[in-house]
């Protein structure tokens, strides 16, 4: 039998060594701290080893996303859809096919420019106006009638938009979310306790996260989608609860219900970033343009105040932003910039973008 060389030892640990912290870099797993603990310049926060043993993150996902066919809903999707269509390819991406779940219960006039599979909405006046309660309804029809071809999902938002290739970023039945600040379970216990029973254990281990953006095995998602549901509906149902979540009751059944499902998702910082809060795009992978950006024109955020300079996605409920906005004042952060340049591209290049979905 031929002697091993010291040498090759020392290189083979190396190797290792280096190939696990590249991995451990790119990841935080909640279940370690609390989210008052996290420590954002950390670039880790530690990983469960069992995770080494799951699969390969190299399996393409499904890029799907729920939306109605509102204007507000499809100029969105049609520039989130053009920057999938453009990073799809790059070296470094997952991305397999694409899907617009369309909750609206017939085909609107994107059919033909965007992959789109359409389900019923729920019954009138159940959702009270919170439109987001559709979302996980629409998952589970679309899970249950769709032929989807890949092995894990990425679940969206029309107000995404891909700036660097997105690998796959789960690992086996670990699925990837991102950590929502204001997302944080344990200061809502009383609240928590109703869907979230004592006998599961704490309700630390419910992830700070929502629904989007996550990539998740479709299997385990097939689990999750039927309880995220009836979770979403019996937490609308509660006044408390409705009164106590707001705008992100949505996001905690989510969270409660893979809790429930004993699944637990590999926090990944950097995920995505929020401008104008996000500053920095860097080697982030999706820019979320929930928030609205207010400048002066000195470059100085105002938010809360309308700016001299804005972008607010909330300016064109009605119909599309025009084409080739204004760009932000000097000492505008970078984030705020990137964003406007790949909205006035994708907008340059869409056909028809002032007319087909005017309200």
């Amino acid at each position: 039998m031929k002697r091993v060389s010291p040498l090759f030892l020392v290189l083979l640990v190396l190797g290792f060594f280096f190939a696990t912290y590249n991995l451990l870099t790119m990841i935080i797993h909640y279940k370690t701290y609390t989210s008052e603990q996290w420590d954002f310049s950390n670039p880790f926060i530690q990983m469960p080893w069992n995770l080494m043993e799951g699969e390969g993150s190299n399996s393409k996902y499904h890029v799907a996303l729920t939306a109605t066919d509102a204007p507000y809903s499809q100029w969105q999707c049609r520039i989130m859809y053009y920057w999938y269509k453009k990073v799809k390819e790059m070296p470094g991406s997952d991305m397999g096919k694409f899907t617009r779940i369309l909750h609206s219960g017939k085909p609107d006039n994107l059919m033909e420019e965007i992959p789109t599979f359409v389900v019923d909405p729920l019954p009138e006046g159940l959702d009270r106006g919170y439109i987001v309660l559709n979302r996980p309804w629409a998952f589970v029809q679309w899970l249950e009638k769709a032929m989807i071809d890949e092995e894990y999902i990425l679940m969206a938002e029309p107000d995404h938009v891909f700036v660097n290739p997105l690998p796959n970023l789960a690992r086996g039945k670990h699925p990837a979310g991102f950590p929502f600040f204001y997302i944080k379970p344990s200061d809502h216990k009383h609240v928590i306790r109703k869907y979230y029973p004592e006998e599961k254990g704490p309700v630390t281990n419910i992830d700070p996260i929502g629904n989007s953006p996550v990539i998740i095995k479709k299997s385990v998602l097939e689990k999750i989608a039927p309880t995220w549901m009836n979770i979403s509906l019996r937490m609308k149902d509660d006044p408390v609860t409705d009164k106590e979540f707001g705008w992100v009751l949505e996001m905690y059944a989510y969270a409660v219900a893979s809790a429930l499902h004993d699944v637990h998702h590999i926090l990944h910082k950097d995920f995505m970033l929020q401008p104008p809060w996000d500053t920095e795009v860097g080697k982030k992978f999706i820019i979320h343009y929930t928030y609205g950006c207010d400048y002066n024109l000195k470059g100085e955020l105002t938010y809360g105040k309308i700016g001299e300079w804005r972008f607010d996605k909330r300016s064109y409920l009605s119909g599309p932003p025009p084409r080739n906005l204004s760009l932000p004042p000097p000492g505008v952060p970078e984030s705020v910039v990137k964003l406007v340049k790949m909205v006035n591209e994708a907008t340059e290049d869409i056909p028809n973008w002032d007319t087909l979905n005017r309200g």
